[in-house]
């Protein structure tokens, strides 16, 4: 038997390592205005030698002044982007400094200085803010106002926590008596008071109970639409509105009058006091007309404009400073600068990027949503002349600012048809033309999804029915039976 030992391979590998300014660079590029201002401000905490300058916003359809990182290229020399940092950071070194230069910077900035006035100010801002109050917390509320049995209150209690978002019972009343050790009568008035707080349709046991109890808080506890509720229930989801008609023996326009009562019902009533999940979305930049011609305007107003300060380069001078501050100042200074550079960097591209989509898309511009054209980012990356993969990532989580509202860069990029004459349209386009139509539809005789498909080859657009369904979905619209309504 052989024997099987140790033995050395050479192995011939490649690996792509990133620089840490090339990181930093791609994480300016990618960053939405908001990120890239909290980006900024904390770079700002860590780099004694950069400085804030007032912004203004900047108008890319006129000629532009020196940007803050030519400038101080012309003032210190400009350092190679490419140049690998060192980031040696010796806290003695940092508070030597602190202790040498504590009293020059405090009469450079004597006019900028923190008051007492100015720390009540923000720790009184900081007092007023709120936080929304919970589905729990407002019933609750509500308990304590009511009048009623203590241990109707502890019931209650019980209940409220086995809510769930929508504000439904997770746990039926039963059981909520087993697990508290409350007599079950208790534990019912509890649920029957609980049903009676705001918002109503609370502390139902499904979508069903929950809209006839709404229903009942109108006056309307006996009306055509709570018999539909209780009794025909799953003709209502399928919206079989001449079966409803002639199963309770009522006029198909008074079941129809019925179903709009129940439409404006809540289905859902706990939702409203579930977490905002909605961020602020604010415009990277704005694209607007200004008679004949198109101004394009990046938005700086969350971006602080930067600049190395004047103190440090005068400290630099000075021959007092051993070699480790003065290479600690050095260090900063190719950091500050680099990051100037990539910071300016980054609005040079979304500035080209979008100028080439205003371009390309200067229907959509001047005429809206239907005028969008089939665009692919390879496509602009070309005219650019840079690769897609930089293109993806500046427009990452950015919006742009249009006469038709406010878009995600993402929206001008979308694959389209071709039609009969030539005309390009982009997949939007086409959904923007299936809204259009069903709007336009005669609610009684709705159109089928291949009647959509004849009309769409009216306009010389080919597509397949299944398109049409799949369009259909994601906007929204339901399928004709359900969107058919009775004379």
């Amino acid at each position: 038997m052989a024997h099987q030992g140790f033995h050395q391979v050479q192995k011939l590998t490649q690996s792509q390592v990133l620089a840490p300014q090339l990181r930093q660079s791609l994480k300016i590029l990618q960053a939405p205005a908001l990120e890239l201002r909290h980006a900024i401000l904390e770079e700002l905490q860590s780099n004694p030698l950069l400085e804030e300058l007032p912004m203004t916003g900047i108008s890319l359809d006129q000629p532009n002044g020196e940007n803050d990182a030519e400038r101080n290229g012309e003032q210190d020399g400009q350092a190679d982007p490419t140049e690998e940092m060192r980031f040696q950071q010796d806290f003695e070194i940092l508070r030597k400094l602190d202790e040498d230069w504590r009293d020059h910077f405090q009469q450079a900035s004597s006019q900028n200085t923190f008051t007492k006035q100015d720390a009540e100010r923000r720790q009184h801002f900081f007092d007023s803010l709120v936080s929304e109050t919970s589905l729990q917390e407002h019933l609750l509320q509500q308990a304590e106002l009511s009048d009623n049995d203590p241990k109707v209150g502890e019931a209650l209690r019980y209940l409220v926590g086995s809510l769930n978002d929508q504000g439904f019972l997770t746990t039926g009343v039963s059981d909520v008596a087993l697990l508290s050790g409350l007599p079950l009568k208790t534990v019912q008035d509890a649920a029957d008071l609980l049903k009676t707080f705001d918002p109503p349709g609370i502390g139902a046991a499904n979508v069903q109970e929950s809209l006839i109890q709404q229903l009942k808080m109108r006056g309307q506890g006996d009306g055509l639409a709570v018999i539909i509720l209780r009794n025909h229930y799953p003709l209502l989801l399928r919206r079989r509105i001449p079966e409803i008609a002639r199963k309770i023996g009522a006029d198909i326009e008074d079941v129809q009058d019925a179903l709009e009562e129940v439409a404006t019902l809540d289905p859902a009533p706990g939702r409203r006091f579930g977490e905002d999940t909605n961020r602020v979305v604010e415009p990277d930049v704005r694209v607007e007309q200004d008679g004949d011609r198109w101004v394009i305007t990046l938005n700086r107003e969350y971006i602080p404009q930067l600049r190395l300060s004047s103190t440090y380069k005068e400290l630099l001078a000075k021959e007092s400073l051993s070699q480790q501050e003065k290479e600690y100042i050095s260090e900063k200074m190719r950091s500050g600068k680099f990051l100037i550079s990539s910071i300016e960097q980054r609005q040079q591209t979304i500035e080209r990027i979008t100028r080439e989509i205003l371009k390309q898309q200067k229907d959509f511009f001047e005429h809206g949503v239907a005028k969008l054209r089939p665009l692919t980012m390879n496509q602009v990356a070309q005219a650019v002349g840079v690769h897609e993969t930089t293109v993806s990532r500046a427009i990452a989580n950015k919006y742009i600012a249009t006469p038709w509202g406010v878009f995600d860069f993402k929206f001008f990029f979308t694959p389209g048809y071709t039609a009969e004459n030539g005309e390009t349209l982009s997949n939007t386009s086409i959904k923007d033309r299936i809204a259009q139509i069903v709007s336009e539809e005669n609610p009684a005789k709705p159109f089928s999804d291949q009647g959509i498909v004849s009309i769409l080859g009216e306009h010389n657009v080919q597509i397949a029915r299944r398109t049409v369904a799949k369009y259909r979905e994601e906007l929204g619209i339901l399928p004709t039976n359900l969107r058919r309504r009775y004379a």
